[in-house]
């Protein structure tokens, strides 16, 4: 992170319409993304191969004069004319992301390639979704943009936290050789309406399962920590960084920076839900980390922005839209 990285915004409510193709567009947080950019009035190019995203997440945006849909791998190079591009395309769910490592880290560094050739052709500012898996099992806590991670190259983990770390080094090295307009998110644990149910993810298996009445499944002793970020909060986060002044790229983390311990979490599920699942106890996945939570100063300062979802309201929102699709 470099010191002239970290302007004020002048600029957070730009209200010129644009053409906006977002990469991984009927995924969970893509979908959302797609929802917010229409109603602000910009045409959206949704770009998906559905390997991970669902056309049900973007069927009611289907008839819309404003979005077009384009079945699209990534992998290859893809023509089309627009002002930005969302690059959120990448399984993010260990369930998904370990099915197939090597397309899983073939889509961060060739997806990001191709992408960013894209925005080099046509000047486009270019965004790029990141993770919190870019600090590992992180040494430091909170985490800071300035913490460069403690990661397992070669873990079962890898291709997704080393595809994404190479992923920003592109970035970078377009936005320092070509003079590219980049915005680059360090995206954590973000939850709410059109997750998978069968994502792996911690909310939604804990949610799943509570509903069912089925055993929740603790990985560990449940003492981990995760800080997890409701959608509507991480869409305004990323609308608000792609619309920053053009000397601010980022790194920036985007998240909820209250802890809450995985188990603490499996309660407050079973509460919500009156269910009547009991906690059965697991081994603990490889690499997996033991605290997770970042330091937001900077999108605080800089986006003017930090989330605003009690964690209980989103749960129940959330839970809300799996009993919808479950029942």
């Amino acid at each position: 992170m470099n010191k002239h990285d970290s302007p004020k915004v002048n600029n957070l409510l730009k209200s010129e319409n644009n053409r906006i193709v977002v990469s991984g567009g009927s995924g969970f947080i893509g979908s959302n993304l797609c929802d917010s950019l229409i109603t602000k009035g910009h045409e959206v190019i949704c770009v998906d191969n559905f390997f991970s995203g669902r056309k049900r997440n973007i069927a009611h945006l289907l008839d819309n004069p404003n979005f077009e849909l384009i079945r699209h791998d990534i992998t290859f190079p893809l023509y089309l004319e627009a002002d930005r591009i969302y690059h959120l395309a990448c399984p993010a769910s260990p369930v998904y992301y370990s099915h197939d490592p090597v397309q899983t880290i073939k889509t961060n560094v060739h997806g990001s390639i191709n992408f960013l050739g894209l925005a080099k052709r046509l000047r486009a500012t270019i965004f790029l979704a990141s993770t919190s898996e870019v600090y590992g099992d992180p040494d430091e806590h909170p985490q800071s943009e300035s913490y460069w991670g403690n990661v397992n190259p070669i873990g079962p983990r890898s291709c997704y936290d080393e595809g994404k770390r190479c992923a920003e080094t592109l970035f970078f090295d377009y936005h320092r050789q070509h003079g590219l307009n980049i915005k680059v998110a360090r995206i954590f644990n973000t939850y709410g309406p059109r997750m998978r149910a069968d994502d792996g993810r911690v909310v939604s298996n804990f949610v799943v399962q509570a509903l069912l009445n089925e055993d929740i499944t603790i990985y560990g002793d449940g003492s981990q920590t995760r800080s997890f970020c409701y959608i509507d909060d991480m869409i305004l986060a990323m609308t608000r960084l792609m619309e920053s002044e053009d000397g601010f790229v980022g790194p920036v983390n985007l998240g909820n920076p209250k802890e809450i311990s995985v188990l603490e979490l499996a309660g407050n599920i079973i509460e919500l839900t009156n269910s009547k699942s009991k906690l059965i106890y697991k081994e603990l996945p490889l690499n997996d980390p033991q605290r997770r939570q970042p330091d937001i100063a900077l999108a605080r300062n800089t986006l003017l922005w930090e989330p605003a979802t009690p964690i209980s309201e989103g749960l129940e929102k959330t839970i809300a839209y799996f009993e919808e699709v479950l029942f």
